[in-house]
């Protein structure tokens, strides 16, 4: 784990920036080109922020710099994936650099779905989690530029995540960043610091005795903080523009693979 001091003074110190990078097993039996049931991912989390703006900010600044640094420190070994497994991705990973993430609302997002041409497996309703199908088209609407998609329904997203208090279409402050050839790569919220509003929703789904450790770490002091997780097998098939996730991590490891 790897943490950042904010404040020059022996006295007054706190965590800003926080992040890890190491595996995350996967719950669900999903048997796709895009999941495996044990994946790296980093996972950061900033303290003193109130706006997902800072969360996107962090998300595309560290997808740039990242990539930037693979390109200009590994050349060949990126060319040859660019040249043998899938030409034409160096021009689709540099305008992917030189272009600013685009974002759209939930609500946007399903509206632009359903006023699509296009026949879906799963038909976009609000309320609904995004498929891939969905999330692909939306990448493709946008010019193929990754999109941020922000403020997800209440209903579909952790106990975790900031309440936004809105209309009849209640949402929290949730963000998902989907890029082109993948779909999500990031997710990330807001996270609820009000013990209130925490309390409430974890007694509405059963919740309260099993996260009373959680309401603990909000009831004796806390901040306003937000984080997001990017799965790093996804990243590399971004880049690379492999279409397997097995053929970009050294051992996948998915459902049934591993019996004794």
């Amino acid at each position: 784990m790897i943490v950042k001091e904010l404040g020059k003074s022996s006295k007054l110190k706190a965590f800003t920036e926080v992040y890890t990078f190491g595996p995350t097993f996967r719950a669900e039996n999903s048997q796709t080109r895009r999941h495996l049931a044990e994946f790296y991912m980093v996972e950061a989390e900033l303290a003193f922020t109130e706006s997902l703006k800072d969360i996107m900010e962090v998300m595309e600044n560290l997808f740039k710099s990242a990539t930037s640094f693979i390109l200009s420190k590994s050349p060949d070994d990126v060319e040859l994936f660019h040249k043998y497994v899938a030409p034409g991705q160096k021009g689709r990973v540099e305008q992917m650099l030189k272009n600013s993430f685009q974002v759209l609302s939930y609500t946007e997002a399903i509206d632009i779905l359903k006023r699509s041409m296009e026949t879906f497996k799963y038909e976009p309703k609000w309320g609904c989690d995004l498929q891939t199908e969905h999330e692909n088209y939306l990448v493709k609407h946008c010019g193929n530029i990754p999109v941020f998609v922000v403020n997800y329904p209440y209903d579909i997203k952790p106990f975790y995540a900031r309440d936004n208090q809105d209309g009849p279409q209640h949402t929290v402050a949730a963000v998902d960043l989907l890029v082109p050839g993948i779909g999500e790569l990031c997710g990330g919220s807001l996270r609820e610091e009000r013990l209130d509003l925490l309390q409430s929703r974890l007694k509405q789904h059963g919740l309260k005795d099993t996260y009373q450790w959680y309401e603990e770490l909000r009831q004796f002091g806390s901040v306003p903080h937000g984080g997001f997780g990017l799965g790093f097998e996804r990243y590399l098939q971004c880049i690379l523009g492999v279409e397997n996730i097995k053929d970009v991590i050294p051992f996948p490891r998915f459902s049934h693979s591993c019996l004794l």
